[in-house]
């Protein structure tokens, strides 16, 4: 794998280790899946609160993407970087299509632990290549889960990217986790990605620029560190969560939204 397609363990890492907890996430795939790859995570990406926030993260995105089911039971959903990660296990909501897409070696380590089924489906998939997102099945309404994709996609890359899905699906719902610039910037200098040698992040702050001419709005911004899963912490580590991630100051490095059509 390369060094992008690495990142995928700071996030399973980090769900193993709470889903042991019993707390925030229930994920015995990511247990599964750990413990069986091994990768030597190392520095920054050990970290017990990152593990905290990767794992209110996901449980974020999951929670969502349910709503989103109930609202539209005939959608396609596309996780799109879907790394090993187990959203289409720990979303308890029936769907019709699921297809998880990652590039060709995240996919072919992903079958190890996977089964497709007639409503779940693995493809290999660029989010640069224009081409591939066009062979992506036809379906009225796509719920799209964009989970640590955008910071490594440049404006252009991502903006048409959204631009081919908008044309290619009647009806949008979009969540995406994205880096601010001042977030991506500083990036380089402490971010747990770092420890897997990636080096290069983009950020966005325009949204409206971001989707200009593309017939796709910003919905809502949602919080990445919910009070109702902090609350699940310990007493003192909830203390030091809340001086880690002070909702204010955190959203001037790192957010997340949710697009539609």
């Amino acid at each position: 794998m390369n060094e992008v397609n690495k990142t995928l363990f700071i996030p399973l890492y980090g769900k193993s280790q709470i889903s042991k907890q019993g707390i925030i996430l229930d994920d015995p795939m990511a247990e599964k899946i750990w413990a069986a790859e091994e990768f030597p995570i190392k520095g920054k990406s050990k970290s017990k609160w990152l593990a905290y926030n990767m794992a209110m993260r996901a449980r974020v995105f999951d929670d969502w993407t349910k709503r989103q089911l109930q609202q539209n039971d005939d959608a396609l959903v596309l996780h799109i970087g879907c790394g090993l990660d187990s959203r289409c296990k720990r979303v308890k909501q029936d769907y019709k299509a699921w297809i998880d897409c990652d590039f060709p070696e995240v996919i072919s380590v992903r079958r190890n632990y996977y089964t497709e089924t007639e409503n779940y489906r693995m493809m290999a998939l660029d989010a640069t290549d224009t081409e591939q997102i066009k062979q992506l099945p036809n379906r009225d309404t796509a719920i799209v889960v964009l989970e640590g994709v955008s910071m490594y996609l440049s404006k252009n890359q991502l903006h048409t990217f959204l631009k081919v899905l908008r044309e290619k699906y009647n009806h949008l719902h979009i969540l995406m986790d994205i880096y601010t610039e001042f977030g991506a910037n500083a990036s380089k200098y402490k971010n747990p990605v770092n420890d897997v040698g990636v080096t290069k992040l983009y950020g966005i702050d325009d949204i409206g620029n971001l989707l200009s001419g593309l017939e796709l709005r910003f919905i809502k911004e949602h919080s990445l560190t919910p009070a109702v899963l902090v609350n699940e912490l310990k007493p003192l580590d909830k203390v030091f969560f809340k001086l880690m991630f002070n909702r204010f100051l955190y959203r001037k490095i790192y957010r997340l939204i949710e697009l539609g059509s």
